[in-house]
Parts: structure tokens; C-alpha cells; sequence
């Protein structure tokens, strides 16, 4: 495979799945703009930009973290690259590039959003409800996602779609729970009070885990408990194990058909090993926020070795 159409390949997924994410944020955002603001560390909304890593760019163009310019920001700006909409036009325009590497099922998922995402921008904002903003994004990232895994050929196209998907999960699940932090309470005392799990189980809710979590653990909602299942459970579909077992798994997948194991598939098998010894309470003794940071910084080199390797110039 040309390594040109294994990056279009790849971006569609990253895309696609961070376009969901951007969703999910606006969702966490709502649902915590619920809750009593004088108990907040932080501006619940200001939170969202500083997980996603966007609060500068946002600041220079819209200055105040308002609900209705992060909105703005979030899914329909262009100028953001993780906006709904940018994410959704580079999936759609890499899935062009590469129309004849893909089903006519999974075109159709990503040409039909791109149409609806149009209809979208022309629609008065007054008439447009955020939770029919951030539903209609889910619903549509799981389409392309279901055409692909039910459509496409199980080769190295498929291998580097779901490298994507599981790089990008990862990464922005990492950056969902970061979202907590960001509203963490003042007070020592308030860590374990109803108020504060009930930010937690706020976060499972966007991230469509809540229903999930109840049927692994049962009873109390408790940030331990919530951890685990984010970060070490592999029964979670979003947990950082299981992304980091299925890129492991795709890039090994990469490294038989092409004959050779490269620091792609070191790196993440590295990963793997980490989180396969670690537990809770090693992640809160280390600190949920420095511990998140650290494993969005090691995907992010991942994602760097994974273009030096196999995107940036001719495969065999």
C-alpha cells in the first residue's frame, strides 16, 4: 500500500473519532453547567478548552469561555481543526482521495454526514439545541465506524483505519477524564462527597459509559472505581487498555504482513506492558492529572513514530 493512502486512511479514522470527542466535550460541558458553578475550581466550560489543549486559539479569536462561543468553537468553527466541522470535511476529503480504497457503504456514512453537517451550518443557530448538535455527531461517527468494521476488507487498509480509531480514542479518552480535573473542587473535603461523584458519573454519561460501568462494577459511583474503568478495565470499549491493546494489535497485524517489527509496534507494546502492571491506586498516588498528561504525551510520540514509519513515504 502507498503510504499516502495509508495517511488518508488513518486520518478519516482520527478524524471521524474526534469529531465525536468534540461532541462528547460540549456534552461534559452542559451536563456540569448543571451542577452549582460556586462549588466549581474552574469554569466548567473554560475546562473543556483547557483539556482539549484548545484555550489559546479559542482566547485569540473569541476571548470570553461562554457557553455559546465554545459551542461556536467546538463544532462549527473551521479555523479549529478539531472542530465537528473541520473534522468531518478532512474525513469526508480524505475518504475522496481514497474513494476506490473504500466500500461504497463506508463512502455513502462519510458523504452523507458531510451533506447533513452543510444543512447544518445553514440552519439559524437559534433553531439548533446543543443536544441536537452533539447527538446527531455520535450518531454519524458511528455509522462510518459500523460500514467499516461490516464493509471493509480485513487488509492493511483496514489495519490502518483502526490504528487511527484506537490512537485517537486513547488520546481523547485520556482528555475526557481530564475534563474533571479541570472542575476539581477547592476543598480537600469536598473528594468523595455526593457533589463530586456526581461529576463522575456526569463524565460517564457523555462518554455513553454509564449504563456499562453499572453492570461491571455495581453500587457506588466512586472515582477509583470510575478510574479503573476508564483507564485499566478492558471490558470498557473507550479505556486507555483497551486502545492501547487494539493499536498494538493493528500495528503487529502491519508488521507480519510487511515483514518487519519497527519501533511502532515497541512503542505500544511498551504501553500495553505499563498499564497491564499499574493500578489505581498508583494512578491517584501519582496524581490523575500528571498521570493522563503523561500517557497523552507517549501517544502523541506513538502517532509520531506510526507517521515516520509507515506514513511518510512508499510502502511495500
Amino acid at each position: 500500500m502507498l503510504s499516502r493512502t495509508a495517511d488518508n486512511l488513518y486520518w478519516i479514522a482520527r478524524s471521524m473519532e474526534r469529531a465525536e470527542t468534540a461532541a462528547r466535550l460540549l456534552e461534559v460541558g452542559a451536563r456540569i453547567a448543571l451542577l452549582p458553578s460556586a462549588a466549581g475550581y474552574r469554569n466548567e466550560w473554560d475546562s473543556l478548552l483547557r483539556a482539549g489543549g484548545n484555550a489559546d486559539a479559542f482566547a485569540l479569536k473569541y476571548g470570553e469561555a461562554v457557553q455559546r462561543n465554545i459551542e461556536s468553537f467546538l463544532f462549527f468553527d473551521q479555523d479549529n481543526p478539531s472542530s465537528v466541522a473541520s473534522c468531518i470535511t478532512q474525513a469526508r476529503e480524505n475518504g475522496r482521495i481514497v474513494r476506490t480504497a473504500l466500500t461504497a457503504q463506508v463512502w455513502d456514512a462519510l458523504n452523507t454526514a458531510f451533506q447533513e453537517l452543510r444543512q447544518l451550518e445553514r440552519t439559524p443557530r437559534s433553531e439548533l439545541e446543543l443536544s441536537r448538535l452533539t447527538e446527531w455527531t455520535m450518531r454519524h461517527a458511528a455509522m462510518v465506524r459500523g460500514a467499516i468494521d461490516a464493509t471493509l476488507l480485513r487488509n492493511d487498509g483496514w489495519d490502518f483505519l483502526n490504528i487511527g480509531y484506537h490512537l485517537e480514542r486513547a488520546d481523547n479518552t485520556a482528555r475526557l477524564m481530564d475534563v474533571k480535573y479541570y472542575v476539581l473542587l477547592p476543598r480537600v473535603d469536598f473528594v468523595g462527597s455526593g457533589f463530586d461523584n456526581y461529576q463522575w458519573s456526569t463524565l460517564l454519561r457523555a462518554m455513553s459509559a454509564h449504563r456499562a460501568f453499572h453492570w461491571a462494577y455495581g453500587g457506588e459511583v466512586t472515582a477509583a472505581k470510575i478510574a479503573d474503568f476508564l483507564i485499566l478495565n478492558t471490558q470498557c470499549p473507550r479505556s486507555l487498555m483497551t486502545c492501547a491493546e487494539g493499536m498494538a494489535a493493528h500495528l503487529d497485524r502491519v508488521a507480519k504482513l510487511y515483514g518487519s517489527v519497527t519501533g511502532a509496534q515497541v512503542q505500544a507494546r511498551a504501553i500495553v506492558a505499563e498499564l497491564a502492571v499499574t493500578k489505581v491506586d498508583d494512578i491517584f498516588d501519582e496524581g490523575l492529572h500528571d498521570f493522563l498528561s503523561r500517557f497523552i504525551r507517549r501517544t502523541a510520540e506513538l502517532g509520531s513514530v506510526i507517521h515516520e514509519t509507515y506514513l511518510s513515504g512508499d510502502m511495500r
